[in-house]
């Protein structure tokens, strides 16, 4: 059952017995916010998501977490996107119901609970694995752009065509990956739904002009080691 504020109330405080409560958004959230990018060239191969998912980002359910939230809004697009292809349209946990989740597993201590720690893929994984009973795979990259991580995240693409939350350690920005591309010569780019947005977006491509919904070339990613949580969704 919810409580009078609008998060899951746990009962016997085991995660199995979580019920996301229905949320009432102040304004329609944008689906597929990538559905009217180009590809970065032309010719080549692109492979991408299959399925739609809400754009979450900073402030967008009235939630103010700018600085450190982007972990929970990746998190919960992945999670809209593993609702409609499983066919419902089940409701998106808030913020302070990742942290009770997260809270009951005993991955967190109780001052989490409303704190504004950041979580990562792990996390995330956690929290999808409650839900869903849904594998993932971690996939830890010293090197985002090596060839084997690259033939990896090409290769659940085209088997899965899904949804990939990243993090990494000197990029700290939580972002996803939902498309992959090799142009004609071989350069990698990766398309990234970046949640870092504040405010109402008007359009998705507002969103494309301002840069949070892009194809990254592999080679322009900070040097950083990269965890990967790829959703298993068939």
């Amino acid at each position: 059952m919810a409580t009078a504020n609008g998060d899951a109330d746990f009962g016997d405080s085991s995660p199995a017995s979580l019920k996301i409560a229905p949320k009432d958004y102040a304004y329609p959230l944008l689906e597929d916010p990538q559905r009217t990018l180009a590809t970065p060239t032309e010719g080549g191969q692109t492979l991408g998501i299959r399925g739609g998912f809400s754009y979450f980002h900073y402030g967008c359910d009235g939630h103010q977490d700018a600085g450190w939230g982007c972990g929970y809004r990746t998190l919960q697009s992945a999670i809209s996107w593993v609702n409609r292809r499983r066919g419902g349209l089940e409701p998106v946990p808030s913020i302070p119901e990742i942290q009770q989740i997260l809270v009951a597993l005993g991955d967190k201590g109780p001052r989490f609970q409303g704190s504004r720690d950041w979580i990562g893929t792990l996390e995330e994984f956690y929290v999808i694995d409650v839900l869903y009973q849904l594998p993932c795979r971690i996939l830890h990259a010293t090197e985002l752009g090596s060839p084997e991580v690259l033939a990896q995240i090409r290769s659940y693409f085209e088997k899965h065509q899904g949804f990939i939350a990243m993090g990494g350690l000197t990029d700290t920005a939580s972002k996803a990956i939902v498309g992959y591309h090799s142009s004609a010569e071989g350069r990698i780019f990766l398309l990234i739904v970046d949640p870092h947005f504040e405010g109402v977006p008007s359009s998705r491509q507002q969103l494309v002009d301002e840069g949070y919904v892009r194809w990254t070339p592999v080679d322009e990613f900070p040097a950083s080691t990269y965890n990967l949580c790829l959703i298993l969704q068939p």
